[in-house]
């Protein structure tokens, strides 16, 4: 046997989400990306695979690297090989970008020491049709400068109540946040890019606390307003959830410091 992990990239926007759903919506099988590399592994390896993510994304969010496990029964099939033989078999909307061996007792969701999220803006001019399902396109043009002083509020532990989606069931609201900016894509002038680095995310935090920053700059706040609502813990506070398809899981890593969720 053998222990693979995978770095999967994938277009969320017709999937019902990362984790496999074993209900099906109004008769309908739901479709997601757990589930479609689990088929198509069980028809490659003829046994039933159980694939272990590093985290879940929701419906239309998108991924360039989303970590994920399995145990493979067969120690013949060198680990590189399941590149080109998953991708021949998955759907055009998930890509497998790399396969390697690792120890038999790794977990991409246990061993992974943060997440990366990139949240994307199309700002002042419509984005090109080919990419209007991977920014939220913004009519005008934020302060900058402001949403980076409120970003950068964002460090260490820190209680997120106000963020958590209502039915988030975590049984703490409290994440460590390595790295949070503002900034626009340097070869787009017109793509603004949201970054946070944390160990673990709330249900649709990343969002929130988007649609927050974009709110309050509009609206003329500043970061100690976006501080008295963080420290208020109260979610009817937040401003709007920003729309999914402007959202990618962009890297998990493995070499930090593993903390608390």
């Amino acid at each position: 046997m053998k222990n693979i992990l995978l770095t999967v990239s994938y277009d969320g926007t017709d999937f019902c989400g990362w984790q496999r759903q074993d209900k099906s919506d109004k008769g309908n099988a739901v479709r997601t990306v757990q589930g479609e590399i689990e088929t198509v592994l069980k028809k490659m390896l003829k046994s039933d695979i159980a694939l272990t993510g590093s985290g879940r994304t929701d419906s239309g969010v998108h991924a360039f690297g989303q970590a994920a496990n399995f145990i493979s029964p067969y120690d013949s099939i060198p680990a590189p090989s399941y590149v080109k033989a998953l991708n021949g078999y998955l759907p055009k909307d998930i890509r497998i970008m790399d396969a390697e061996e690792v120890p038999m007792e790794f977990s991409s969701r246990f061993n992974a020491t943060s997440r990366v999220y990139r949240y994307f803006m199309q700002v002042e001019t419509p984005p090109f049709a080919k990419d209007s399902r991977f920014v939220w396109y913004i009519k005008h043009r934020p302060n900058l400068q402001n949403l980076k002083e409120m970003a950068h509020v964002l460090h260490g532990e820190m209680n997120f109540k106000t963020f958590a989606a209502a039915g988030d069931v975590s049984l703490s609201f409290n994440r460590y946040i390595d790295n949070c900016d503002f900034y626009y894509d340097e070869n787009n002038p017109s793509l603004l890019v949201f970054e946070i680095e944390a160990n673990a995310f709330l249900w649709k935090m990343v969002r929130s606390l988007t649609g927050t920053f974009i709110d309050l700059d509009k609206k003329g706040f500043g970061k100690d307003d976006f501080a008295r609502i963080l420290n208020a813990q109260e979610r009817s506070l937040a401003g709007p959830t920003a729309p999914p398809e402007g959202l990618f899981l962009y890297k998990i890593k493995f070499d930090g410091i593993r903390r608390h969720v």
